[in-house]
């Protein structure tokens, strides 16, 4: 059973894949590396354009959200990046304004739940 053609085959393909964990380990840290900075640098952009667009109440209340619910604050970000993007926003917004955009998209998000109660009788019930 021990064949030295396929031993030496087995060698060789073990060799390869440990060649390629090590070189692609590297190669893939530095590419997380890459990414995690590309991350960041567009996560500063982003705090830096709603830090102009935003007023400090604002921003504060837009935090606090974020706490709670980081994906909707995530979307009011979206929206008013949008918005300042293609000029729809010419001066800082207030926390009027924002607590206005809140609810203008809880109107448009909220769901309707309807819960319905089915009620069956029972086997051993005798109404009759």
């Amino acid at each position: 059973m021990d064949d030295p053609e396929l031993e030496a085959i087995r060698q060789r393909r073990m060799q390869e894949m440990m060649a390629q964990h090590g070189v692609g380990n590297q190669q893939n840290t530095g590419q997380q590396k890459a990414q995690e900075d590309a991350k960041r640098e567009a996560e500063e952009r982003r705090q830096m354009m709603l830090s102009q667009i935003l007023s400090a109440e604002a921003r504060e209340r837009l935090a606090r959200i974020a706490l709670v619910k980081p994906d909707k604050a995530r979307g009011v970000e979206d929206v008013l990046l949008r918005a300042a993007q293609t000029g729809q926003i010419s001066e800082k917004v207030s926390e009027e304004r924002l607590i206005s955009l809140l609810e203008q998209i809880n109107t448009q998000t909220s769901k309707q739940t309807k819960v319905t109660i089915q009620r069956r009788r029972s086997v051993l019930e005798d109404d009759d």
